[in-house]
């Protein structure tokens, strides 16, 4: 179990207070355990010294235009890969009963493919467990670092970071059939009006959500939790 995925959570949630103060913690968990190269480290080192020094209304307004008003680079994973479809739903119900089967009860209103919330996942799975389970979506990690280098954005170090940890390489076909999605300004309001305008998709009886910033903050000072049981054939 890693603290760096948790570590690397906490980068991309949204900017809080909390979150500044404790970005110098999340660099030096990722430091310790050693599972991210030396030169990715100290791109992560420039992103945490932004969250933590930075003014906190300016992070959350480059927080919200990068990833939540740009649908290129949603951090909902199955967004890339299902879209607004059905199958996006049963993949997300599918994935809240994975969580389930081993404890986790996602309490805030997020989403389960929420990229923090599924890091925060892998941060309680044995190692390689949690490295097979990443390398699933290597192709729209491997999108998301492309479409963030050519922004030259800082948060791409984190997907450098995920990359690293996948046990598997991209698929480059998939790859580039991600990025010949549209790539949307996110000052061009109508284009986002009309990329947003289909009806959004249930997944389940009720809303699922995801812990909230707060929750990741507090485990990175906690002790990683117990190793859950395997899980039963029924949740394979």
């Amino acid at each position: 179990m890693a603290l760096t995925y948790r570590a690397l959570a906490l980068m991309l949630s949204y900017p809080t207070a909390e979150i500044q103060a404790t970005a110098p913690a999340a660099i030096d968990a990722i430091r310790t355990e050693g599972l991210v190269p030396e030169p990715i480290v100290r791109s992560l080192e420039k992103l945490a010294g932004m969250l933590e020094h930075d003014d906190l209304y300016d992070l959350q307004e480059g927080f919200v235009q990068l990833f939540d008003r740009t649908r290129s680079l949603s951090l909902n994973l199955y967004e890339h890969i299902h879209g607004e479809s059905r199958d996006r739903g049963q993949a997300m119900a599918a994935l809240v009963e994975l969580y389930a089967s081993y404890g986790l009860e996602l309490s805030a209103k997020e989403l389960p493919d929420h990229l923090p919330v599924f890091l925060d996942f892998l941060s309680t799975l044995p190692d390689a467990e949690a490295a097979s389970l990443l390398g699933e979506g290597a192709h729209v990690l491997a999108a998301l670092t492309e479409r963030l280098h050519k922004r030259e954005s800082p948060y791409r170090a984190v997907f450098g970071a995920l990359s690293n940890l996948a046990d598997a390489a991209p698929d480059t076909d998939a790859v580039a059939a991600l990025m010949q999605e549209p790539d949307e300004d996110p000052d061009d309001l109508e284009a986002l009006d009309k990329s947003w305008e289909e009806t959004a998709v249930s997944f389940g009886p009720g809303e699922v959500g995801c812990p909230k910033a707060d929750s990741i903050l507090s485990a990175m000072n906690a002790a990683p939790p117990p190793e859950k049981s395997r899980r039963s054939d029924a949740a394979a």
